[in-house]
C-alpha cells in the first residue's frame, strides 16, 4: 500500500535509527551518520523486506538525499499521490 510522504520520512528515520522530525526530503546523505556503506545495505534490505522493491545499481547510485529515496519509492508505486 502506498505511503504518504510523512510515513516515508518516518520509515527512513527508522531505517537509519534517527528521529523523524529531523528529516526532510532535502536532507542529504552526508548529514545522516548511519547512511554509510552499511547503512545503504540496510536501506536496500529494508526496501526489499518492507516494500518488496529490488533496486537497480543505477537507482542505488542515485540515492544522495531523502528526496531521492522518496523518488525511487514513487517510481515503484509506493508513494501516495494525495498524502
Amino acid at each position: 500500500m502506498a505511503k504518504s510522504t510523512n510515513e516515508i520520512l518516518t520509515w527512513v528515520a527508522e531505517v537509519f535509527e534517527r528521529p523523524a522530525d529531523g528529516l526532510r526530503p532535502e536532507t542529504k546523505r552526508d548529514v545522516i551518520e548511519a547512511w554509510d556503506s552499511l547503512g545503504i545495505l540496510t536501506l536496500i534490505a529494508k526496501m526489499d523486506e518492507d516494500l518488496q522493491i529490488l533496486l537497480t545499481e543505477d537507482e542505488i547510485q542515485e540515492l544522495r538525499s531523502v528526496g531521492d529515496i522518496i523518488e525511487v519509492l514513487r517510481k515503484h508505486g509506493q508513494v501516495a499521490e494525495n498524502p
